[in-house]
This record gives structure tokens, sequence and C-alpha cells, in this order.
């Protein structure tokens, strides 16, 4: 199954490039290179050092697999920014304001996974505690993001067929995997368990999701039409006006004197009104 899930990410991979996607999202091509690159070099030194004589080479296989945990988990949280941005493209104006909350909404759940971790051991021995808190956060943004796509899709006009859903689909499917494993396994569960089956075959499923997205020909977004009284409308019009400081406009201040050019102008119709009344006597 590891060799299948390997074939899988190749070939995603490839089709990722020959499509060139990865102008689209860079993030996620950066991601999958990391994961056809790391792949076979793990899976050689996880067979090394399960020998009898290279049971010396434990710490490379150990350093080098939670480096390529922690560099994932940092790239995926990019991955979400990216397919954040693409679900919004269609609306500027609430797609720059959002990409600030998001942002926001990242770092403080990070904060907050970091600052609830029990570290049971110390040391070296206490990163994969900080590397899976780590992609415990991430699991729980990529299903937000999920979320808020499914919610959002018609106000959105975002098709299921296209790539940006599909990318939220697979990771959020991994994410309810890894959530559910964790809460059924043990933590000195053997690799030939049968939920480490289970685990895998939904790996190859979520995997196969982004293989069958890029295969597809991908879907024309059609442009967003709505009323200019629309609710979403006025958030784009708003969101978009937030940052900029206009035009500036230059008023003219009043006169100091107004108080005492009021009464003149009182005095000269009293004045007037007593002159035609002296003319009107004589």
């Amino acid at each position: 199954m590891s060799i299948a899930e390997f074939g899988l990410w190749a070939t995603l991979g490839f089709l990722f490039w020959k499509k060139k996607l990865y102008s689209r999202f860079p993030s996620m091509a950066s991601y999958l290179a990391l994961r056809v690159a790391s792949m076979p070099a793990l899976m050689a030194a996880l067979y090394i050092q399960s020998q009898p004589w290279g049971r010396s080479y434990y710490a490379v296989y150990f350093f080098a697999y939670w480096a390529v945990y922690i560099t994932s988990a940092v790239l995926l949280l990019f991955v979400c920014i990216e397919v954040f941005r693409s679900a919004l493209s269609a609306l500027p104006g609430l797609m720059k304001i959002g990409i600030v909350i998001f942002r926001w909404a990242i770092l403080v759940s990070v904060v907050l996974t970091f600052s609830s971790i029990s570290l049971v051991h110390h040391g070296l021995a206490a990163v994969p505690d900080i590397a899976v808190g780590l992609m415990r956060s991430v699991s729980v943004v990529e299903l937000c993001l999920l979320a808020f796509l499914c919610l959002s899709m018609n106000a959105l006009r975002l098709s299921i067929r296209d790539l940006a859903f599909g990318i939220a689909l697979g990771f959020g499917v991994m994410s309810s995997n890894d959530f559910v494993f964790a809460a059924l396994t043990s933590r000195n569960a053997t690799m030939t368990a049968t939920l480490q089956f289970a685990y895998e075959a939904v790996i190859l499923a979520s995997v196969g999701i982004w293989v069958a997205y890029c295969a597809l020909p991908q879907a024309v977004r059609k442009p967003l039409m709505m009323p200019a009284n629309s609710t979403i409308y006025r958030w784009n019009e708003i969101a978009s006006a937030l940052g900029h400081t206009g035009t500036q406009i230059a008023v003219q201040q009043p006169a100091n004197s107004f108080f005492l050019t009021d009464v003149e102008k009182v005095v000269e119709k009293v004045l007037t009104r007593n002159l035609k009344g002296r003319e009107s006597e004589s």
C-alpha cells in the first residue's frame, strides 16, 4: 500500500506539472515535490533501521521523518491560504480582508495548540509531540476551510469540479482520517494493525481524488453576476474601500468674522427702513 501511495503521489505530481497548475497553486506544488522526493528516502531508511545490522541508523530515520512532517505542516498552511484566495478570486475586496483574517486565525490556532501541548518527553524526544501538535492545528484549519467552501459555494459560484474545492476536499478527508485514527489507535500500535490498513486506504482514496481532479478537464469558472443591491456585493465594496485613503477634498473654512457680518446686514436693513419712513412723512 505504501508503494501504491507513492505511485499515486508521483502520478499527481506529473499531472500537476504537465497542466502547469503550479502557477495557480505554488505551495501545493512544493508540497507534492516534498512528498514525491521524501517517500522513497524514508521508506529506504525505515527498511534499513528495521534490520538487525541497521539499528544504528534509527537516528537518521527519526530526524528525517519528523523534519519532513513539520515541513509538510508548514506548507499545508500556505496551501490553505492559496485555496482560500482562489475561492474568493471573484470578490477581490473580500479576498483581501479575508486573507488577513484567515492568517490571524491560523496564527491563533497554532498558538493555542502549542500552549495546550503536554510534553511527555524532554529534549529531542519532544520533537514528535511538537510536530503532532502543529499538524493537529493544521488539520483543524483544513476542516474549517472545507466547511467554509461547502457553505458558501452557491454565493461564490464555486463549482464542485473546481480544483480549489478538490484540494480542500482531499485534505478534509485526510484530516478526518487523522483524527479518527488518533482517537482509536494506541500509542504503541504496529504498522500491521487492521486500523493501520484502513488509515492507509483512506489516504489512497484522498490522493486518488486529487488525481481525478487533475486528470479531468478543469471547469471554467463563470463570472460572478449579482445585483447591485446584494449583500455580498456591498460587503465586497466596503472591503475594497478599506485601507484606501481616497480622494482628498479641499473644504473652504468660513471667515472668523461671520458674526460681525450678520450684524452689519441687520444694521443696514434698519437704516434703510428708517430712511424710507422719513421720506414718506415728508
